[in-house]
This record gives structure tokens, C-alpha cells and sequence, in this order.
């Protein structure tokens, strides 16, 4: 791990300043008298405003580097990566003591991270990894590839393939769906995919599932930015060009986040499909937990998401943060999953849980994510 910002003047301070144990990760390697005090600035860098995933996110990460005692500059790239680089590099000029970076483009900030090893300012690449860059020190997510897993199972469920205890359902299909990806600048896309055909090959195989359009590699699949007006495009598209005529019927879309999921449903209510699952509405899945998503899900309209506690993620920033701040290393749980491109990044990965219809309450009311009003209302 590279060497930590105040870090080399621990033999200096020594003389000046008792050492104490902080409440962060890992084992304790010294400390300055900034981060003994939770002091120091934190630059945090999120993508876009547009989505309220990321609102939220930059949110909490910042309250809870302010309640750590650290001072923050939050900036949103509001989807523009010139704007982004701008905003980190202007952190960097700052000398700002960390950087937290949830990246637009994650191939594109290696001039930044060059130079923010150069001023030895530590980075902490946050849920989307930063790639090609041997400057990235720690990388908060979820478990991707298992969300992954849970979008395919919960298409599976909604189909009736499989019970939502994960027992084998009464259907056996044939049934028709099309797939959908996130974006591919976006490095979590991938392992998303992955984790979702790695579930629902074996039904390809068998033939209980058709991809109908035959677009089945990530590459047809994405959809850039995650943006929903171009989700809605392309099944716009593929209704015209695959199921043309009404001559075959749709059942089910793989999709990976509720935005493009909200796209996808417009698409399909304003082909004829129905206003509802129950009317017709192909079962169709999604990821965060957006409120306007949940309530589609209540409504019966969207059959599932994936929830990821974004407070919890946004506790591990923290966690981490205050770590390198205080010398120590923080506590990885996984040191083999995330290559990317140069190096494998230290990682914490947390867990996911999948979002139906009867567990809303329990999951998103009970924990105190959304109120009952909100889910009713559609609307934080």
C-alpha cells in the first residue's frame, strides 16, 4: 500500500503527540496529529444528480465524514466526464488529505489518480472501480456478480420457474425474454451480466427461457450512462423488430438498474402490453431500490429490484477513509475479485437482498430506507 499523506512525519510527531487507537479498520501503523483529531479535508466525487441513488449517496458519505469531523467537498460530474476530471483535479490543487470517487467513466481518470499518488493522496474507488490505474488503494461495493445472480433469479421467480425460496416452480415455458446491461464504461456492469447469464444459461440450454432477438452478448446488450430514455429506445426497437404484429408474446426483460427498468415498462405500456403484470405486463427487474420503482413494484407493475443498503456502503467509506487517515489499513474482505487492468484492489463487499411485492415493508419501511408514505406516494 503506498504510503500515506502525513504518514512520514510519524517519527516527528512521536515526540510531540500521544498515540491513540482510532475507531477505523485495521491494525494501527502511526498516525498524525490531523487524523488523531478526525481532521483533514475529504474530497468526494460523485457521478450525476440525475439519479436519486447517487444523491443519496453523496449525502450520506458526507454526513458521515462531517459527524467523523472531517471537512468535505462534495462534487457531482452531473454524467460529464470532462467535468468530472475537472472536479477531481481542482480537489487535488486543493490538497484535499482523501479522495472518494464514484467514477462516470472508470477508464478515464488515470491523470488524475497520477497525480493524486504524487501528492500521496489516498483513493477509495467508490461501488464503481476505477480501472487501468495502479493508483486506486480501496474499493467499497456490493457483491456485483450476486446482484447479478439475484436479477436472473428474481426474472425466474417472476416467470414462475422457480419459487422465491429458490425451489423449483410449476411453469416450465417455453418464455420469451430479452436481456438488458448496464453501461460498459461502468466496470459493475460487467460483473452483473455475468452473474445474471451465469443463472439463467442453464434455462437457455434447456430452452425453458428464449432470447428471442438473439442479442446476448454485452455488447448488444448495454445501455450507455444507465440512461432511461435510451433503454426505452431500444425496446422500443426490439418490440418493432422481434415481436412485430403481436405474433410472439414477451414474458419477461433482464434488467439491471430501475431507471433503465422504468424505460423498458413505458416502452411496453405504450406498446398495448398492459398497465400492470397482471394485465399482461412482462415481468421485468431492476436494481436500487429508487422509490419511484418501488412503488411500480407495490402497484404490481415492476416485479422486483435489488436492494443494496446504501447507508451501509456509504459507512464503509467512511470507515475506510478514517483508516487511511489514521496510518492504518483498511479491513478488505475480498483481495481476488477486482482487477482492474494494472492491479487487484483491496475490497469490502457487502450484501444485497431482492425486492418483491410482500417483503417491501419488511425490507425498505421496517429498516427505515423509505416510509410507508413515500412507497405509497412514489416520490422521497
Amino acid at each position: 500500500m503506498r504510503g500515506i499523506k502525513f504518514a512520514a512525519m510519524g517519527a516527528v510527531l512521536a515526540f510531540g503527540l500521544a498515540a491513540c487507537s482510532g475507531d477505523g479498520a485495521g491494525s494501527s501503523s502511526g498516525e498524525s496529529g490531523a487524523a488523531e483529531e478526525g481532521t483533514g479535508v475529504i474530497g468526494v466525487a460523485m457521478p450525476t444528480q440525475t439519479s436519486e441513488r447517487w444523491i443519496a449517496d453523496g449525502d450520506a458519505v458526507k454526513s458521515g465524514l462531517e459527524a467523523a469531523g472531517y471537512e468535505v467537498d462534495l462534487q457531482f460530474g452531473n454524467d460529464d466526464i470532462p467535468t468530472q476530471q475537472q472536479q477531481i483535479d481542482q480537489m487535488i490543487n486543493k490538497d484535499v488529505d482523501l479522495l472518494i470517487i464514484a467514477s462516470i467513466d472508470g477508464t478515464a481518470l488515470a491523470t488524475q489518480l497520477q497525480a493524486a499518488a504524487d501528492a500521496d493522496i489516498p483513493v477509495i474507488a467508490y461501488d464503481r472501480l476505477i480501472r487501468d490505474s495502479e493508483n486506486v488503494d480501496f474499493y467499497v461495493t456490493f457483491d456485483n456478480e450476486n446482484v447479478g445472480v439475484q436479477q436472473a433469479t428474481s426474472l425466474l421467480v417472476g416467470l414462475g420457474l422457480l419459487n422465491e425460496d429458490g425451489s423449483k416452480g410449476d411453469a416450465t415455458g417455453p418464455f420469451n425474454i430479452e436481456l438488458f446491461a448496464g453501461s460498459l464504461d461502468d466496470n459493475n456492469a460487467t460483473f452483473f451480466f455475468n452473474g445474471a447469464m451465469k443463472t439463467l444459461q442453464p434455462y437457455i440450454d434447456e430452452g425453458s427461457i428464449v432470447v428471442k432477438s438473439g442479442q446476448t452478448s454485452i455488447e448488444q446488450v448495454a445501455t450507455l450512462r444507465w440512461l432511461q430514455e435510451t433503454a426505452q429506445k431500444r425496446m422500443e426497437d426490439l418490440l418493432t423488430s422481434t415481436y412485430g404484429g403481436g405474433s410472439e408474446q414477451l414474458d419477461g426483460v433482464l434488467s439491471p438498474y430501475d431507471g433503465i427498468s422504468r424505460g423498458i415498462i413505458t416502452a411496453l405500456q405504450n406498446a398495448g402490453y398492459g398497465t400492470t403484470i397482471a394485465d399482461g405486463l412482462p415481468v421485468v427487474t431492476g436494481q436500487d431500490a429508487e422509490i419511484a420503482s418501488v412503488k411500480l413494484i407495490a402497484d404490481g407493475t415492476q416485479f422486483a429490484t435489488i436492494f443494496k443498503d446504501t447507508r451501509k456502503l456509504a459507512d464503509q467509506a467512511v470507515t475506510a477513509a478514517d483508516s487511511f487517515l489514521k496510518g492504518e489499513e483498511p479491513e478488505a474482505n475480498d483481495t481476488e475479485s477486482y482487477d482492474n487492468g494494472v492491479k487487484v484492489v483491496p475490497s469490502y463487499l457487502l450484501e444485497s437482498d431482492i425486492v418483491y411485492t410482500d417483503n417491501i415493508t419488511e425490507l425498505l419501511v421496517d429498516s427505515g430506507y423509505w416510509t410507508a408514505e413515500q412507497v405509497k406516494s412514489g416520490q422521497a
